[in-house]
């Protein structure tokens, strides 16, 4: 399913949990680009699955995380208001796949806030999207998946885009072939 990949050094960046793997995905050439990653994904996305968005800032953490959103929340979404959770912490949201829960980490100070926020909880029965899960490295979630945004030197919009995830990920899977299919 994964080649081997050697991800770029930056001292930023959590290095993903051991026995996880790396796949490049297409690069992202622009906004638009990472908006139809969005809408790749949101079909195959069910409750207790978990992605995990991590880049520098500016990378398109949110940008990725606001689409998808609006993608699982059906018409109604492209309508919806989708801040960003980096005070509050966590933004719920209802769809037809199930509540999603928006996480921004940079905030938090201490990995237990997880615990007092709910989200441990919410990624059993919800899907989740959290931003800098840097700073819950390197417990990173079992079953969730990784996706790392890196912006590319030399081009204003364009992304890297890397698929993160543990050996035999049944949502890296799905979101795979999902790639594959579009």
């Amino acid at each position: 399913m994964s080649q081997p990949l050697v991800l770029p050094h930056d001292p930023d960046l959590a290095a993903p949990p051991e026995g996880w793997t790396a796949t490049a995905l297409p690069a992202l050439e622009d906004a638009g680009a990472t908006e139809a990653l969005a809408h790749a994904l949101a079909p195959v996305l069910r409750a207790g699955d978990t992605i995990l968005l991590q880049g520098q800032l500016g990378a398109g953490k949110s940008h990725f995380a606001r689409t998808l959103i609006r993608a699982l929340m059906g018409p109604e979404g492209e309508r919806a208001e989708i801040p960003s959770p980096t005070f509050t912490l966590v933004q719920a949201y209802d769809s037809a796949a199930g509540e999603i829960w928006h996480a921004d980490l940079y905030r938090m100070g201490d990995p237990q806030e997880l615990v007092e926020l709910g989200l441990d909880a919410a990624m059993e029965e919800a899907i989740c999207l959290i931003e800098w899960p840097d700073r819950i490295a390197p417990d990173w979630p079992e079953g969730a998946i990784c996706l790392r945004l890196e912006r590319v030197p030399g081009a204003a919009e364009a992304r890297g885009a890397t698929l993160l995830a543990p050996a035999g990920s049944d949502l890296a899977r799905r979101c795979l072939v999902a790639l594959a299919e579009r």
